[in-house]
């Protein structure tokens, strides 16, 4: 009976299997090798390659035959080589047991791609060991990493909301229907799967059919070689709406729209792209329908709950202002004298100063009535209808709202 050399050859990493990796990031672990006896080797090394690579076949009919065209690129994102057994001139004997050779290497300071597979191409990193013995076939095991680049939405331009109107005059049989338009937004541009979008939409059907409004986000893959485009396009959520009937107008006030569980937005390699699209359209029978396209980034590190805002600065100071108009009486009373509620002392103060509005972060971040004076002093005088400093006659009279 003829027992194996090799009883066990293992590539382990260190951590979970689910372990996700990232740029910068040192990826260790350990080979482990059980042989049933004594053996020589030659060499074994580690390898650690990172690499996309888009790819496929397309044909033409020429006559009777058909020709196929081979469209393949590819890009490496890093390449690391560690000797486990150095190869030096010199066979190295191992006896029989149990033998571990743990391994370490750092990924690239530079951005990594998330990892990725697509019908059309992929973004693969892993962990290869090749063992070379004498007389005896290279003996090879192999184990994948996951990699994912990190995409924070927490930056201007991903909060940035998103906003568009669309139109169209609907035609059938060369005849004009009506026009229907669309309106939407979202609050922003980034999200992570599992949030819920908002959808604000205005959908106008001046034709005279119903129509049916709908969302959708999409996925678009694209694969690049040789100058060629490839594209893969897939519907990952569906969100309808009411039938809109003819002269009729629809409003959508933040319909919810989860995002299921899709990858991360891929945006940096130059062969292989994943990006998102919010459409909202309109289904008008009869003929094509009306879409608006929103971009979407799906990010990985999700919206941080105290340092993001979800709208504009400028969109909470003027929801102020108006709590603060809605306050203010129509016939508001005479105002006291500013002598007699503040003092020198104050008065110098106030003057010196810097004024509220130069503040305007401050503003924004506090209760207004942090600003309202209080008056803590003796209470203001009486009224007149006699003006004590009255105005020579010769100056125009001037509009108290000016």
């Amino acid at each position: 009976m003829t027992f194996k050399t090799i009883k066990s050859f293992k590539l382990e990493l260190d951590g979970p299997d689910d372990a996700v990796y990232a740029s910068g990031v040192i990826v260790s672990g350990k080979v482990v090798l059980e042989l049933n006896r004594g053996t020589k080797v030659n060499s074994m090394k580690v390898l650690g390659r990172g690499i996309a690579t888009a790819h496929w076949l397309e044909n033409r009919s020429v006559g009777i035959n058909s020709i196929y065209n081979d469209y393949t690129s590819k890009m490496t994102y890093f390449r690391k080589r560690q000797h486990l057994i150095r190869d030096n001139g010199e066979l190295t004997l191992l006896p029989a047991g149990r033998h571990e050779f743990p391994f370490s290497f750092q990924l690239p300071e530079e951005t990594l791609v998330t990892s990725f597979e697509g019908k059309h191409g992929s973004i693969r990193y892993w962990v290869k060991v090749k063992l070379h013995r004498p007389w005896a076939t290279v003996k090879k095991i192999k184990k994948e990493f996951t990699v994912i680049e990190p995409i924070d939405i927490n930056t201007p331009a991903l909060l940035a909301p998103q906003a568009g109107t669309k139109e169209k005059m609907a035609r059938v049989w060369y005849r004009n229907i009506g026009q229907v338009s669309v309106t939407a937004k979202i609050d922003r541009k980034g999200y992570t799967p599992g949030e819920v979008i908002p959808v604000f939409a205005e959908f106008d059907n001046a034709t005279s059919r119903s129509v049916v409004p709908k969302a959708y986000i999409t996925q678009t893959q694209t694969f690049i070689a040789r100058g060629t485009m490839k594209q893969k396009r897939a519907v990952v959520a569906t969100l309808s709406g009411e039938i809109v009937g003819a002269q009729r107008r629809e409003t959508w006030h933040g319909r919810a729209m989860k995002i299921p569980p899709v990858g991360p937005s891929i945006l940096q390699c130059r062969i292989i792209r994943v990006e998102y699209v919010l459409r909202v359209c309109v289904d008008v029978p009869g003929t094509s329908k009306l879409c608006l396209e929103l971009p979407l980034v799906m990010g990985t590190i999700p919206l941080h709950p105290f340092g993001s805002r979800t709208s504009s600065v400028s969109s909470q100071y003027s929801v102020n202002l108006e709590w603060l108009r809605m306050a203010i009486p129509e016939q508001p009373e005479p105002p006291p004298d500013y002598c007699s509620v503040v003092t020198d002392e104050e008065a110098q103060q106030n003057a010196t100063s810097p004024r509220p509005e130069e503040e305007l972060g401050g503003i924004l971040e506090h209760p207004f009535r942090a600003f309202v004076q209080e008056f803590r002093f003796r209470p203001p005088p009486m009224y007149c209808e006699v003006d004590p400093n009255p105005q020579p006659l010769n100056i125009r009279r001037r509009c108290m709202t000016c």
